[in-house]
């Protein structure tokens, strides 16, 4: 309660369910990009790269603690203590890479274009995860944030729309945590592989599939070089499952990475799903109240392990070439001119997704207006 009291009032606990304005808002995108110190544009190669490292360092570490210091401990430490221990920091750490990765597709990680992409299709490559594919569909998520038609990911469904088998689910708890449990588990799959949760195509929508309605006729043969990465560590993968074992890669590289996928989801998910915001139809969206309809979460000591990709992210949405390590600073440069339509959120992570699991089932219209919010049975 005292950090409530001395905490501004538009970024308390209680002002996150106030709704921002839905209209156009009084300021300009160059008003925005004014107020933030002209540095924090400044994309350092060798900055970024020490970011890189630092986490590699760490990984490797951990890694090392895996092979040689679990072994040394009695076995029933190893899988009590020593193998959760290993699994939950090697999955926030790769978390970590898997957002730098992410940044090379903004061409935030330097001003050198070729080495952010070649940089970007080899860590995301490394944790599974399909690199031009992904870069622009997600460009096209910035391009189209909260659009009810064009927005990529997490595009809400209209309760006329629902299926029932979904409202039998949301509508009791078993079946809320049963969805959060496979969204966790396999979330990201079924988004890269059947485009679970993003916007309708008028035919099946891949990552995978250089031919997908996802992508344009220029982005193909990238589409492939991504797959061509993906299937080169997958036989690297093999190989180290043959000569070791697979239990030995689940246990090293399997479930980090599942770590690393399900706090992809949840972070994503929180980012774009709260009762304060607003999604808009075609005849109300604009690029810069889509772009203001996110939220910042506070991530606690993680915010500096994730390079603060939560608690900065509607600056993000702003501004996405701006690195992660000017980004608290340009989000403190625009709260004040941002006002109302800057959202912020403190609850604590569990209690934020179980309740927007049971507070955000689906968006409704509640004026003659195109302005859609979300709802619940």
């Amino acid at each position: 309660m005292e950090k409530e009291q001395k905490r501004p009032e538009h970024l308390s606990r209680g002002a996150a369910f106030q709704r921002p304005p839905t209209d156009k808002p009084p300021f300009t995108v160059g008003q925005i990009k004014k107020a933030i110190p002209p540095h924090c544009f400044q994309r350092s190669l060798i900055k970024s790269s020490y970011y890189l490292i630092r986490d590699l360092v760490v990984a490797a570490g951990l890694l090392y603690f895996a092979l040689v210091g679990i072994p040394a401990l009695p076995r029933v430490l190893q899988y009590s203590v020593a193998w959760p221990i290993y699994w939950a920091a090697q999955g926030c750490v790769l978390f970590g890479v898997w957002v730098i990765a992410h940044e090379c597709g903004h061409h935030a990680f330097s001003p050198f274009p070729l080495f952010n992409d070649t940089l970007g299709l080899v860590l995301h490559s490394c944790l599974l995860t399909p690199y031009f594919s992904w870069k622009y569909s997600h460009q096209r998520h910035h391009s189209n944030t909260s659009s009810m038609e064009q927005d990529e990911t997490y595009v809400p469904t209209k309760k006329s729309e629902l299926p029932l088998r979904f409202q039998y689910m949301c509508s009791n708890s078993i079946g809320r945590l049963t969805l959060i449990i496979v969204r966790l588990a396999i979330g990201w799959q079924l988004y890269l592989s059947f485009n679970a949760s993003g916007r309708p195509y008028p035919r099946s929508a891949s990552h995978f599939d250089p031919y997908s309605p996802i992508f344009n006729d220029r982005e193909r043969l990238q589409i492939l070089i991504t797959d061509g990465g993906i299937l080169a560590v997958s036989v690297a993968l093999y190989k180290l499952a043959e000569a070791f074992g697979f239990w030995w890669l689940v246990r090293l590289y399997g479930v980090p990475l599942m770590i690393v996928n399900a706090w992809l989801v949840i972070v994503t998910y929180l980012h774009h799903t709260h009762p304060a915001l607003p999604h808009y139809d075609s005849n109300e969206w604009d690029w810069l109240r889509g772009a203001l309809s996110t939220v910042d979460r506070d991530y606690g000591i993680l915010n500096n392990v994730f390079h603060h990709i939560g608690d900065t992210h509607v600056a993000h949405h702003l501004f996405p070439t701006i690195p992660h390590y000017h980004a608290t600073e340009a989000t403190k440069a625009i709260r004040p001119i941002l006002g109302e339509y800057y959202k912020y959120d403190p609850t604590p992570l569990i209690e934020a997704t179980w309740r927007e699991a049971k507070e955000c089932i689906f968006v409704e219209q509640e004026d003659s207006k195109g302005v859609f919010w979300y709802n619940k049975f």
